[in-house]
């Protein structure tokens, strides 16, 4: 054993008189003496073949010369990187630092947080349901029956039969109503997804928020009020919008809202709406004899883009680093 650590005694000592300079050559240096596989833990692994009476002696052998090696390593190691450090060559103080980069919330982010702002300052909850969902709550309790022509207006993403990637964050009515007693009021923001052409102003995922009200005494004139409160607080007073008659199953009467697009010269819709039928009511067990609600659908969207004057949705889903730091 001592003949062994007289050889690693001597082969360090080598290695001292030509230590490197590069940082990745001493880690491999280090590692070659103190590593978990080095030639340090070798010796110490051959301690089960020495006569135990002897152990003790060679142990504190062992150890001793792993002290010596260590600081030896530490100190050399030491020097050389201070002075490396620590050398002011060729060091120009007047040129700038470096920047350190910023992170920058995505414009969808920032539209979606800015609309929940809106609508829970005027006494709006927030609610969050599944994304995938059965064909019961995205469809059949919003009023779509089985082969009706209302489900082709829909492009849906299956998952399994009855399965499907929600259409659209309705379902989340349902859910909604189903478990909680009214009166209600509501926003749900969320992804959807729909399988349908993709153009500057459609796109296969996009986000929503839903917004529900139930009450006793709700009418369309309470539903048109909040929703150009909600126009005006987000576009500004001068903001030209219209509503024109629309279908939806779950809804009537039922409205879309457009706004106008001073860059394309024309009007862009940014939300569904209309008062919630009766049908629905009856579907999660409310009285529609007593109950009156509104809901709509907000596309996050097209709200984004015409707020900061994007042309094509599919900016949003690309991760260009140039469009996204615009914001």
């Amino acid at each position: 054993m001592q003949e062994t650590i007289e050889a690693v005694w001597k082969a360090f000592q080598a290695d001292l008189d030509s230590f490197p300079t590069d940082r990745r050559e001493v880690d491999s240096l280090k590692s070659k003496y103190f590593g978990r596989n080095g030639a340090l833990a070798k010796l110490f692994s051959q301690m089960g073949k020495i006569a135990p009476e002897e152990r003790p002696g060679a142990g504190k052998l062992i150890n001793d010369l792993k002290k010596e090696l260590t600081e030896i390593f530490d100190a050399k190691s030491a020097e050389l990187f201070y002075n490396a450090e620590s050398t002011t060559e060729n060091v120009d103080y007047t040129l700038p630092g470096e920047t350190q980069r910023i992170g920058t919330i995505h414009p969808v982010t920032k539209t979606l947080k800015e609309i929940k702002d809106i609508f829970k300052s005027i006494g709006f909850m927030v609610a969050y349901g599944p994304e995938i969902d059965d064909d019961y709550h995205n469809f059949t309790a919003l009023n779509f029956p089985q082969h009706h022509p209302a489900r082709d207006m829909q492009d849906t993403f299956f998952i399994q039969e009855n399965v499907v990637l929600r259409t659209h964050t309705s379902n989340v009515q349902i859910h909604l109503m189903e478990n909680t007693n009214p009166p209600l009021r509501y926003i749900v923001p969320g992804r959807v997804y729909r399988n349908e052409a993709i153009s500057f102003k459609s796109y296969c995922l996009f986000h929503q928020v839903e917004g529900l009200v139930v009450d006793k005494y709700i009418s369309f004139a309470d539903l048109k009020g909040t929703l150009e409160y909600f126009v005006k607080r987000i576009f500004g007073n001068d903001v030209r919008m219209r509503f024109r008659p629309s279908f939806f199953p779950f809804t009537e009467p039922s409205a879309e809202v457009d706004i106008w697009d001073d860059k394309r010269q024309q009007w862009l819709e940014i939300l569904g709406c209309g008062m919630v039928d009766p049908a629905v009511f009856e579907n999660v067990g409310y009285d529609p004899n007593i109950w009156h609600g509104y809901a709509f659908g907000l596309g996050i969207e097209r709200i984004a883009m015409l707020k900061y004057g994007i042309t094509d949705i599919r900016l949003f889903f690309q991760g260009d680093k140039r469009f996204l730091e615009q914001f």
